[in-house]
């Protein structure tokens, strides 16, 4: 099943689009003529990208500020594509934060808002967009989670849990959803050159220790993975070859081997 085409009044809906994975996929959505809605919490970045995608695609783009952690934001997210006459046809649940460290040292306000963001957002963005989409017969959702979710992490817990979720969640109403002419796919990318490591709190040296630079991906590789996933109707997309074949190994290690393997290597864990 492939991405739904274009047209005036459609909207890919793109969160976390200020930075990083979200941005870029929707500068490849925006090459491939789809209209945009941009949704993130730094209104000037969102405003910089508009500007850019529509001088050199020609496309419509709106900007959406919200913070995403916040219940009453994701209903005016909805709100404001109602309000310009829009349906969304793509909707990329990119928007994520990362936290790291001992659970037992942690700042329980930050680890609540990552949860919220990372887990609460992709369930009611969901919800607040596939009924109109399975109602039209098309549509698509992208998810972006993580390598992370194929096991758990000392060092990032409740990260890898919310990114354990996405993943189960994106599988789950895939299935739902066969015969509707909507589809689901999640896209879990190992380490990304992005902002987020440094959000998360790890610097770059720790980021380069942390897992061999061959597993790196580029964001814009990742956002083509991505994308060409969801095009072809692919359930997951794990982008690179050692990613995939690590995801693998990760799901089938046995639990005893793998997890204190995993909390040495972590660098918020060696500090």
């Amino acid at each position: 099943m492939s991405i739904p085409a274009p047209a005036p009044e459609r909207t890919a809906l793109v969160t976390g689009a200020s930075s990083g994975i979200g941005r870029e996929i929707a500068r490849q959505l925006a090459g491939r003529g789809h209209g945009l809605t941009l949704v993130a919490r730094r209104e000037e970045r969102l405003r910089a990208l508009a500007d850019e995608l529509t001088g050199a695609h020609g496309v419509r783009v709106e900007v959406v500020p919200a913070d995403l952690a916040e219940v009453a934001a994701r209903d005016a997210v909805a709100a404001a594509v109602d309000e310009r006459g829009l349906v969304v046809h793509v909707l990329v649940n990119a928007a994520g934060l990362g936290t790291s460290g001992a659970v037992h040292r942690s700042d329980p306000a930050i680890e609540i808002a990552m949860l919220r963001a990372d887990v609460e957002a992709v369930a009611h963005l969901t919800t607040l967009f596939l009924p109109g989409m399975v109602e039209r017969g098309v549509g698509a959702v992208l998810n972006v989670a993580s390598t992370a979710a194929f096991q758990p992490l000392p060092g990032q817990a409740a990260y890898s849990a919310a990114k354990a979720f996405v993943l189960t969640y994106s599988q789950a109403v895939r299935a739902e959803l066969e015969g509707t002419g909507v589809s689901v796919t999640v896209v879990c990318p190992g380490p990304v050159d992005t902002e987020f490591a440094e959000r998360a709190g790890f610097d770059s040296a720790e980021s380069d220790s942390a897992l061999p630079r061959f597993m790196w991906v580029g964001v814009e590789a990742v956002a083509r993975a991505a994308l060409d996933g969801l095009d072809r109707g692919r359930a997951v997309v794990v982008p690179g070859v050692a990613n995939h074949l690590g995801a693998l190994g990760a799901r089938f290690a046995p639990r005893s081997l793998l997890l204190p393997l995993l909390a040495r290597q972590h660098p918020a864990l060696r500090r």
